[in-house]
């Protein structure tokens, strides 16, 4: 195998030290696979990246191994960059491999779930963001789908994972990147408005995971991608349904508020977070008038979830009644069958105000 720097320099060639297995995730440019060091028998975790695929994106993946190689073994809750090397076909980058799940499927394995556990994960999450800013490192890609436990212990690590759209900015600009990029319902006004943004968008980012992990849906969640947008833009959200947030803490209202700001220098900075009361000071209540958040946040991470398949199913039968106008038999026969699963989703998502106000 011919390894080499990512960043370039003359490939040499040597034997390969590590034996790829199962696939543990997949994306457009690159799969994530399970990966055994020969010598050492230890298990990480590596990212094959296409070349082929990222041909005219090849600074997307400098700019990863630049913020990784800057950040790695820096912090607890940050994944590692082990190593990295290439191929005549592929890119590889090899990190930590966390087994341990992913936040929400690790929440909802708990029995309970309190304000105070999700103010403890968001000041863990906070801590990490600190040291990536005063590294000049801005994620841009902070979900709770990115944040993965190193294990399954219960005191296992929190990490923050795939650095694949991260960049390395001037401490001094807020407003030095231009390119739209992130996950819709995560990013930041300033991005879709294309007026340059730097960290805050990892604020905001964490305004959006702190509402998600307070009710189980995220704040500017809609139909489609364009309204989502336009939510985002005007930050258009509410802290409802009302029974969902009765007793959720006026400190974590606030922390969300001060985060989820148009303006980015308006905006809390990590530093700034980490001193609010809700992470700094702690909410003590008695244990009596403590509520569960678990069960309403799996009843309507579950609701969200049917509405949206309900309303992907309806653009599609419309899509498929389009292109059989021609009314072939064997395509008709095709919508109906579609068309029947259609009308059992839409049934749930005329209900979808009864399941939540259940």
């Amino acid at each position: 195998m011919s390894a080499a720097a990512a960043t370039g320099g003359a490939p040499q060639t040597v034997p390969c030290a590590y034996k790829t297995g199962r696939t543990l995730g997949q994306g457009t440019y690159a799969v994530v696979k399970e990966a055994v060091h020969i010598s050492t028998g230890k298990y990480y975790a590596c990212k094959v990246i296409s070349k082929r695929l990222m041909e005219g994106r090849e600074h997307m993946v400098r700019n990863e191994i630049a913020a990784l190689k800057k950040v790695s073994q820096g912090h607890r809750s940050i994944v590692t960059l082990v190593d990295y090397f290439e191929t005549m076909n592929n890119l590889y980058l090899v990190t930590d491999l966390c087994v341990g799940g992913e936040l929400f499927d690790r929440i909802c394995e708990r029995g309970s779930y309190y304000e105070k556990d999700a103010a403890h994960i968001v000041k863990t999450i906070t801590e990490a963001v600190v040291y990536l800013h005063n590294q000049g490192i801005v994620h841009r890609d902070l979900k709770p789908e990115n944040l993965l436990f190193r294990d399954k212990s219960e005191d296992s690590d929190l990490l923050i994972a795939d650095f694949g759209l991260s960049r390395v900015v001037d401490d001094e600009k807020i407003t030095v990147l231009s390119t739209t990029c992130g996950t819709p319902g995560y990013m930041a006004p300033e991005i879709f408005k294309k007026t340059g943004h730097g960290k805050p968008v990892d604020m905001w980012a964490i305004g959006v995971i702190t509402y998600f992990l307070l009710c189980g849906y995220t704040p500017f969640d809609r139909d489609s991608t364009m309204e989502e947008m336009q939510a985002i833009i005007n930050a258009d959200y509410s802290f409802e349904p009302a029974v969902y947030w009765a007793d959720v803490s006026s400190e974590a209202r606030d922390f969300i508020t001060k985060l989820l700001t148009i303006d980015p220098q308006a905006r809390l900075t990590a530093k700034q977070a980490l001193e609010h009361p809700w992470l700094s000071e702690g909410i003590e209540r008695p244990a009596e008038v403590q509520r569960d958040l678990l069960p309403d946040m799996k009843k309507a991470f579950n609701a969200k979830h049917k509405f949206k398949a309900a309303v992907n199913g309806i653009r599609l039968i419309n899509r498929l009644r389009a292109e059989t106008s021609d009314g072939s038999p064997a395509q008709a026969s095709e919508v109906a069958d579609i068309r029947k699963g259609i009308e059992e989703a839409e049934a749930e998502a005329a209900n979808i105000n009864q399941v939540f106000a259940q």
